[in-house]
């Protein structure tokens, strides 16, 4: 009888198992790196375009390499993920055209303060602009400013989860700073920051967690340290199957202790370096001896590199199946 009942169990989580599994739609989640240069992986590099299956796509930090709302590589833009406010997050200028500048030193003339790249591009797209800390308000204000609805700012705090189309987004904490420099501010304000050596501190920065309808399941690591919610809450809770981090180092995680964080901590399926601070390519291929180099070298699972203008796909297991 108590071998009846073990199996009646088994075969009762052995089903659930399978439709949660068959809850997952198929298809692949396209990735596209948009950086300064054609090819390659240079040192303003942050900007990702994330496309769900069923067409949902997502900007993530559009920084400095977006070129502006009329970039040709934007394409329609449901969402805006900011992780913070920084001006290689958030974006007080762009390059006038393509490849402007060198790798190590890219070109970015075309100003965009005080609105900013990022309020630019999702009024323009009219997408919505989510944001987590205390830049709700703020960033209704700017929207507004710039010519859009302040209902496109979608608050998205720690724990909390939005939907856009079929893709969900929650943010989870960074470990970094979220000051914001007086250019995006109105004149007064900003003189007295400035005056002072101070920026305008906007609450605490974030990563996120972006769950695709194919399963597949993405951290976004922002700008960050390592913290336990590495683990406990991207890895245990979201379960993370494959992961964005910076490996700068000085403001954020070094190359081996995101290769720690990855390795031990996120366990993802692969990981796309980035935020390297760094010309990390050359006919793009890694550069022997760069911070990229390093954590490839240091880490367990595929490395992907975020070459400008090359589409990665992704299944619902975090695998990378074309353009890598």
């Amino acid at each position: 009888m108590r071998a009846l009942l073990v199996l009646l169990i088994g075969l009762i989580g052995g089903c659930a198992a399978q439709t949660e599994m068959k809850s997952a739609g198929g298809g692949t989640v396209k990735i596209t790196p948009l950086g300064s240069h054609e090819g390659e992986f240079c040192p303003r590099d942050r900007a990702l375009v994330l496309e769900d299956p069923d067409g949902t796509r997502l900007l993530y930090d559009a920084g400095f390499t977006v070129r502006g709302p009329g970039d040709p590589r934007l394409g329609n833009i449901d969402a805006v993920l900011l992780s913070h406010v920084h001006g290689d997050h958030l974006g007080p200028g762009y390059q006038p055209a393509a490849n402007a500048g060198t790798c190590a030193k890219p070109q970015f003339s075309v100003k965009a303060t005080p609105h900013s790249n990022t309020v630019n591009i999702a009024v323009a797209k009219q997408a919505k602009l989510m944001v987590g800390a205390e830049l709700n308000s703020f960033f209704a204000h700017k929207v507004k400013v710039a010519g859009g609805d302040p209902k496109q700012v979608v608050t998205t705090r720690f724990g909390s989860m939005q939907k856009v189309g079929g893709v969900k987004v929650t943010t989870v904490p960074a470990a970094h700073t979220n000051g914001l420099h007086p250019a995006f501010l109105d004149k007064g304000l900003a003189d007295a920051l400035k005056a002072n050596g101070l920026t305008a501190y906007v609450g605490p920065p974030n990563g996120y967690v972006v769950s695709f309808t194919n399963g597949l399941v993405v951290y976004l690591s922002g700008d960050t340290g390592m913290t336990a919610e590495q683990d406990l809450v991207v890895r245990r809770y979201y379960k993370a199957n494959l992961a964005v981090i910076n490996i700068g180092d000085v403001f954020t995680t070094g190359p081996t202790e995101a290769a720690y964080v990855i390795n031990e901590m996120v366990k993802p399926a692969e990981v796309i370096a980035s935020h390297a601070n760094e010309v990390a390519t050359r006919g793009g291929k890694v550069v022997p001896g760069t911070r990229t180099d390093t954590f490839m070298k240091a880490t367990r699972v595929p490395v992907r590199i975020p070459l400008s203008g090359k589409t990665m796909a992704f299944d619902g297991n975090g695998r990378c199946v074309s353009g890598c």
